[in-house]
This record gives C-alpha cells, sequence and structure tokens, in this order.
C-alpha cells in the first residue's frame, strides 16, 4: 500500500518558479531567447492549431528528422514554460519538446493534452507547406512528466505511437491505478529525487510492480523533489535526460551506455542506479566469426545419410496464472532457449473458451481469442542457449487451461 493524501497535494502544487526560465517570457516566438548546449540552439512557440501547448524546437531546424518529446509539467501546470530550461535543452540536441500549455498559460492540463500533441506532430509532418513537413520523426516518440506531469505521462503510455516512457519524480497514487504498470510494453525510465523526494516512495513500489521482463531503468539524484529542472539548461536531469532520450529515439549506443550493464556511466557516478532487462539496442551478443580461409580438402560429394538440423533453434514456454478474478485474468509466459542461442521466438498460446487477450506486454499478438500467435519485440528477441525471457498479458474470462508452444522465429 502506498502513502497517498500528502504526496497527492505535492504532485498536484508543485510548479518551478517560471522566472527562472531563461527566455524572453511573453516576447513573441521569433524573439524568444535562443539557447542550450546542443548544436542546434532552441526556442520556443506558439502555434494556432496547438494553442494550449508550448513547442520547443530547434531555432533552425536540422535536415535530420526530430524525433518527439511530449511533456506534463510539475503540478499539471498549464504553463508550458515551467521547465522550460529542460526542454529547451532537450530541443537543442535535435528534439521536438512539446509541453502541455501555452507559454505563461495558467490553470491545469490533463493527460488528453499529451496525446493531443502527437496527433498535432504527426499531423504537421504530414501537411504540405507546415515547417515540419516530412522533419519529424514520427516513429519515435517520447512521453514523459514531471510530478504531476508524471501521472500524466503514465496515463497516455499504452498509445501505440508511444517509444518509451519517462517519469520524473513522480509515482502512482493509487493501488487501483496499477492496471498502467501492467499495460506497459515499451522501455521506461524513472528519474527521481532520492529518498528525500516526496515521490520517492511511490516510484520504487512502482518500479516493483513492473512487467516481467520490461526493459527499465531507475536513477536516483539526491536533490529532493524539485530536480534540477530550472538550472542553466536544465541542471544534471537536463544532462542525463538528454542522453536517454538520444539513446531510446537516435539509437546513439554510446549514450546508451550511461544506462547498461554493471559499469554504465551513471553507475558510478553521483547517481544511484537500478535496471532491469536492459540491452544496448543493435548490440547482438557476439558469435563465433566463420572461417575466412576455404579448407584444404574439398568436401565430399556423397549427401550424408543423416540429413542436417533444419529450421531454427528450439525453445520452451511455460503458461501461469498470476491473477485471476471473475471477469478477467493476468497471466505470464516464460520462454526459454534450448541448447542453441535465439534470434528470435514466436509462441502458439491456445486459449479455452470464453477467453481473450485484452492487452498484452513484450510480445507481440496476432489475434486475440482462441489460438493466438506471439513474437517476440525488438529487444527480447534474442536469447542466449538456456536463457529466457517473457512476456505478459491481461485478458477476459477465465485463464486456466490454456496452452503454450514454442518456436525459433
Amino acid at each position: 500500500m502506498r502513502s497517498r493524501p500528502k504526496i497527492a497535494a505535492v504532485l498536484a502544487t508543485v510548479i518551478v518558479p517560471v522566472a527562472a526560465v531563461t527566455v524572453a517570457l511573453g516576447a513573441p516566438p521569433a524573439g524568444a531567447a535562443v539557447g542550450g548546449s546542443g548544436p542546434y540552439p532552441a526556442d520556443y512557440e506558439n502555434a494556432a492549431s496547438l494553442a494550449n501547448h508550448t513547442i520547443f524546437r530547434p531555432q533552425n531546424l536540422p535536415a535530420e528528422r526530430l524525433p518527439i518529446l511530449v511533456w506534463g509539467n510539475g503540478g499539471c501546470s498549464a504553463n508550458g514554460l515551467s521547465q522550460g530550461n529542460f526542454l529547451r535543452e532537450i530541443a537543442s540536441h535535435g528534439f521536438l519538446a512539446i509541453a502541455n500549455g501555452a507559454p505563461n498559460g495558467s490553470g491545469s492540463t490533463t493527460s488528453q493534452m499529451l496525446t493531443q500533441s502527437i496527433d498535432w506532430a504527426v499531423a504537421e509532418n504530414s501537411r504540405p507547406g507546415s515547417k515540419y513537413y516530412d522533419k519529424l520523426d514520427t516513429t519515435k516518440v517520447a512521453v514523459a512528466g514531471f510530478s504531476c506531469g508524471g501521472l500524466e505521462a503514465y496515463a497516455v503510455s499504452n498509445d501505440p505511437r508511444v517509444t518509451t516512457t519517462g517519469i520524473f519524480s513522480s509515482g502512482l497514487l493509487n493501488d487501483a491505478d496499477d492496471y498502467q504498470l501492467r499495460r506497459l510494453t515499451k522501455p521506461i525510465a524513472y528519474f527521481i529525487g532520492g529518498p528525500s523526494d516526496i515521490a520517492y516512495p511511490n516510484a520504487i513500489d512502482d518500479w516493483g510492480k513492473l512487467p516481467a521482463g520490461l526493459p527499465a531503468f531507475m536513477g536516483n539524484l539526491n536533490v529532493g523533489h524539485g530536480g534540477t529542472y530550472d538550472q542553466p539548461n536544465g541542471g544534471e536531469f537536463g544532462r542525463v535526460a538528454v542522453l536517454y532520450l538520444k539513446w531510446r529515439l537516435k539509437g546513439d549506443t554510446t549514450a546508451g551506455a550511461n544506462f547498461v550493464g554493471a559499469n554504465c556511466g551513471l553507475c558510478h557516478s553521483q547517481w544511484s542506479v537500478q535496471q532491469k532487462n536492459l540491452t544496448l539496442d543493435g548490440d547482438p551478443p557476439p558469435t563465433t566469426a566463420p572461417p575466412t580461409v576455404a579448407p584444404t580438402t574439398a568436401p565430399p560429394t556423397v549427401p550424408p545419410t543423416t540429413p542436417p538440423p533444419t529450421g531454427t533453434p528450439a525453445c520452451t514456454a511455460a503458461y501461469t496464472v498470476q491473477d485471476q478474478w471473475n471477469s478477467g485474468f493476468v497471466a505470464t509466459v516464460t520462454v526459454t532457449a534450448a541448447s542453441t542461442p535465439l534470434t528470435g521466438w514466436r509462441v502458439t498460446l491456445n486459449l479455452p473458451s470464453g477467453a481473450s487477450v485484452s492487452s498484452m506486454w513484450n510480445g507481440v499478438a496476432s489475434g486475440t481469442s482462441g489460438t493466438v500467435t506471439v513474437t517476440n519485440q525488438s529487444y527480447n528477441g534474442r536469447l542466449a542457449a538456456g536463457q529466457s525471457t517473457s512476456f505478459g498479458f491481461q485478458g477476459s474470462g477465465n485463464g486456466s487451461g490454456a496452452t503454450v508452444t514454442c518456436a525459433g522465429a
């Protein structure tokens, strides 16, 4: 169980002082101060077609397509400049960052505004005449937020367009909302202000409830709940957020090395680090190279009496119902490679009559009832001999009696 009332009040009211944002507040976008430590000095603007948001972007759009970050502010503030230094820093490294709320706006925001940001970016990228026409990478979208904004990020993290989720000094307030954790299928990262952060206990509670096999990172920097967002370039939180986004949205494995492995870049720093299921994408395990010199003896021309094995390496699957209630259930399937490595796997899931899949994490399902085929995600298909991974799903009906078989893919 979580301690609720105190943190709920804090998450609803934490707003970084706007005076700390070193941009020309109130000035038109063309006159806004530019900056950030990245190669593309950034500023912000407000678009008539997205009036209740603030758009941070490189002042001069680069040739490379910009991945997208949609952001919920601390306190769910409708002032899109609440974390302006932080978001401008991110934009200066070649990202489009859209914050809920207009510049100097008032009131509060909702999670639906994050979805509006994604919708708008996708539409602008495909609209001839838009300055963003064919300039955005709409296949790479991060949803993130600080404090109350982190709760907004959780709420839309199941959007199929989302590539990764970032939770900054936040955690779910109610155990009834834990379904938002169970439905996570994409990598997630937590950046928390250490034990003195009011959100720390809830973030730790969420961490312990993440789906098995989900790639996840948690970093704690002992600065308390306010973070470093109002410091020049967003301070240390800004620096680390840029590295994470470069890794997850641009495939920069040098940046990713700061988060992966026992010797990760943040592992021996002021950050306290926890990791789950992290590998550097695109870094397959080493294999034995084939010989580069032709054998001196020609191979026999007579076919062998025993044909060579065909197909891909075998695997096994084990099905477990973790929770069952009157109208639904949660189940986990553990996939284990046999005596040879796997480069991918495919599980055939035979559900009992009346049962169906509602949502799934760490696997890609074809079908929802009867015989369902599940294949690996991009991050959990490679398994060494004897190594295991798992996927899970929430279903309706009764989950008992399902059967599973596994094959290499």
